[in-house]
């Protein structure tokens, strides 16, 4: 493991080198978390609203912002002001990014315990089934899967999209069991097992709510955590369904207006297009309530898990539905933000060594959905950093599975990748040359200053929408191998 630390002190030290050269979107949003749970008691935590940035995450979370305002008053004390919004000492920005090195800490001990799994599952099997999955539900720790996974959605409630993956899991493959043809034991239920589960969870949302429940706040706290005024689309479009239906709705409105082939009944100046947080009506198609996309979100998920369910064959299963829950809600949830991409790329990670088709989703996907985050570092300056990490990253990730493949370079196309999935690849570089460069060469900036980030989009969801049709296919379809189930 020492080439493992030596790598882990390198990133740390790599990111303590990027200190003065940006800070991220999401700056002003902590700065006023860090405030209001230090300065304020915790019955006004959730209707503090002096800021745009009102705290928004599950209470864990809140109780980790207060912890970190402990250290940042050492920093710089005016940070933990309420009234100081917009605040940006270079002693909090300091802070803020230090803060992310060392709690970055517990993603290095995840990966360090995945990877001695991974060795010692290697050194004993000639086979690489069943290693490439969450070590916790791999080692058989269920009831530890149960509570760290209540622990995460109380932390950052995004993570209840891939939920019903977890519940589907350990309903059938810890309450129940299976015959040797892989069909549930119905009299193999477990009345503890499903007893031990639940007081789990529940105790650990006990904890967490409990003080809102005695202050008699949920509904505030639940009208902060889903706050479908947001409108449909998140201020930096995710490039998902919604990106296409909103340019479609858009392109009928221009097309129906010049050409006057039909009545348009909600014509404003760009309002979907203008990169805000807002409601908005569509001008052409159906608007979308929350309900639509919480219908399509649930009915997009179902089949995966009705596999998962009828069909389990191993932990490789759950990783598969949980990959396809992520898909789902990203695709058609509502409010959707750009990083929620990463639920998608980061589990798929753990499939590509072990499946060459795998390999070849998550090649496509991280490249394209890694670039669908651009527009969030969206200063010049930042534009080589973004850059030149996307090139790093790319291929690395090319170079190193096109050698666990055996996978050779090829002058028509990437390793493991077709010729036309190469070429919308490499599309992505003359668009980010137009976004960076030629949009304000041709003085675009100014009369339409949102352009490069609908292109960026537009031309990621196409990407991100063949990838979940591809991988449902090859889940399902081509019925890759599993390990034995746990």
């Amino acid at each position: 493991m020492i080439g493992f630390w030596s790598m882990a002190v390198g990133i740390s030290l790599f990111k303590l080198l990027l200190l003065p050269s940006y800070k991220s979107t999401d700056f002003d949003v902590h700065r006023n978390w860090l405030a209001i749970t230090h300065s304020l008691p915790v019955r006004k935590w959730y209707f503090e609203s002096t800021s745009e940035w009102t705290l928004d995450y599950p209470p864990f979370f809140a109780w980790f912002e207060c912890l970190l305002s402990q250290f940042a008053v050492l920093f710089d004390p005016e940070m933990l002001k309420v009234e100081n919004v917009d605040y940006r000492s270079y002693a909090t920005i300091l802070f803020q990014q230090l803060s992310v090195i060392v709690t970055d800490l517990v993603y290095v001990y995840g990966v360090k315990e995945f990877c001695a799994l991974f060795v010692s599952k290697t050194r004993k099997s000639s086979e690489k089934e069943d290693i490439l999955q969450s070590p916790v539900i791999y080692q058989g720790r269920n009831m530890s899967a149960a509570f760290w996974f209540a622990t995460l959605l109380n932390f950052k409630h995004i993570y209840l999209y891939i939920a019903p993956a977890y519940f589907v899991y350990l309903l059938r493959c810890y309450v129940f069991q299976s015959n040797e043809e892989g069909r549930i034991k119905w009299r193999s239920f477990s009345i503890l097992r499903l007893i031990g589960l639940g007081i789990i969870v529940i105790a650990v949302f006990t904890l967490s709510l409990g003080p809102f429940i005695i202050l008699n706040q949920i509904p505030q706290l639940l009208s902060r955590l889903f706050p479908f005024k947001r409108g449909l689309c998140h201020a930096y479009w995710a490039p998902n369904f919604w990106a296409m239906y909103n340019i479609v709705d858009k392109g009928l409105s221009v097309t129906g207006t010049r050409l006057k082939l039909f009545s348009v009944k909600n014509i404003t100046t760009a309002t979907m297009t203008g990169g805000l947080v807002q409601e908005f009506d569509h001008s052409v198609l159906p608007s979308i309530s929350p309900i639509i996309t919480l219908i399509l979100s649930t009915v997009s998920m179902l089949p995966s898990l009705f596999i998962l369910w009828s069909q389990p064959k191993g932990v490789q299963s759950f990783v598969r539905a949980l990959i396809l829950c992520a898909f789902g809600s990203f695709m058609f949830g509502w409010h959707v933000h750009e990083k929620a991409i990463l639920m998608i790329i980061i589990p798929l990670s753990l499939l590509a060594i072990d499946e060459k088709k795998d390999a070849q989703i998550f090649l496509f996907m991280s490249t394209i959905g890694h670039y669908s985050l651009f527009p969030l570092l969206y200063t010049q300056f930042e534009s080589p950093i973004k850059i030149c990490l996307l090139v790093l990253t790319t291929l690395f990730n090319f170079t190193s599975l096109a050698n666990v493949h055996r996978e050779a370079w090829s002058y028509t196309s990437l390793p493991l990748l077709s010729t036309i999935e190469s070429i919308y690849l490499l599309g992505v570089i003359p668009l980010e040359l137009y976004s960076s460069i030629g949009h304000y060469i041709l003085g675009l900036n100014h009369t339409l200053p949102f352009l490069p980030l609908l292109l960026t989009s537009v031309y990621c969801s196409i990407g991100v929408i063949y990838c979940w049709i591809k991988f449902y296919m090859l889940s399902y379809s081509d019925k890759p191998k599993y390990g034995k189930q746990h």
